[in-house]
């Protein structure tokens, strides 16, 4: 696997944002936000100096909630996926990456009972056969990320997605953590692992890393993401999985606040790797 994340790196230029992830130790690398079709040639001489250093650049970043049930909002945001998608394939990047978004109105992201309609359904995969078959990416796929608020929440209905959007441009992107929304498979974590990577088997193109805690306090389900370590997510059998799959496979920390908590995170997870 190739351990990857956010080096916190603030300036424009390819050389030390590359740099930054050798200093690391890092191998694979997110598409940075200042990168745009704007200036392709600065987009390439990103993706050229990772690629001088061996990192992959796992994945551009498309966050926005392209199903919005407002007109403007989800036009804006096809038009984003669309342009990151163009981008992802200018570098050369493993995917472009983002959820199906919400019909609910809190935020761009989080749960409606609108998710699970076979309506929503359709439209997911219509929108993903519009942006593959505008873009037509050669270099690149479209990947959606598993969540815990819409019916991409497993294998089966990944699997069934993929069947229905019926495009080889699109890929599974794998957050695990975002598929647990049952303490049954909270505490059945290495079987549900197991079971995923199974199934989606080389589907699966990019994974983020994160951890996982259930908090015992409500009396209702709440899951809190904590710096990997500190929850219940095997990480034995994750990596296991993921190296089986894939020796080269992205494996992405992120949703941390400081540099001291991804280099811990890093550490258990290169712990684990040296481990096998």
């Amino acid at each position: 696997m190739r351990l990857g994340g956010p080096v916190l790196y603030q300036g424009h230029d390819p050389v030390a944002y590359a740099e930054a992830h050798v200093a690391l130790g890092y191998r694979a690398a997110y598409a940075p936000d200042w990168v745009t079709l704007e200036d392709p040639a600065q987009a390439q001489a990103v993706a050229r100096e990772l690629a001088a250093r061996d990192i992959v650049l796992a994945e551009v970043g498309a966050w926005c909630n392209p199903l919005s049930n407002d007109p403007a909002t989800r036009q804006a945001a096809i038009g984003l996926m669309t342009d990151r998608l163009r981008l992802a394939d200018l570098m050369g990047a493993r995917t472009c990456v983002n959820v199906l978004g919400t019909k609910g109105h809190d935020n761009w992201y989080g749960p409606d009972a609108a998710g699970y309609s076979q309506a929503f359904f359709d439209e997911a995969v219509a929108l993903t056969q519009h942006l593959v078959d505008t873009v037509q990416p050669a270099n690149t796929t479209l990947s959606l990320e598993m969540m815990p608020y819409y019916f991409l929440d497993g294998p089966e209905e990944y699997l069934r997605f993929l069947a229905a959007v019926d495009r080889p441009q699109v890929a599974a992107h794998m957050d695990l953590c975002n598929s647990i929304n049952s303490p049954r498979r909270y505490y059945g974590i290495t079987q549900w692992i197991e079971h995923t990577f199974d199934l989606l088997g080389d589907r699966i193109i990019t994974c983020h890393l994160k951890d996982l805690r259930l908090n015992p306090e409500p009396y209702s389900v709440r899951f809190d993401e904590v710096r990997i370590g500190l929850g219940e997510v095997d990480y034995a059998a994750l990596i296991g999985a993921i190296e089986r799959l894939d020796p080269d496979m992205p494996g992405m920390l992120e949703h941390l606040e400081t540099a001291e908590d991804y280099a811990a995170a890093a550490a258990i997870v290169r712990s684990h790797m040296l481990a096998r």
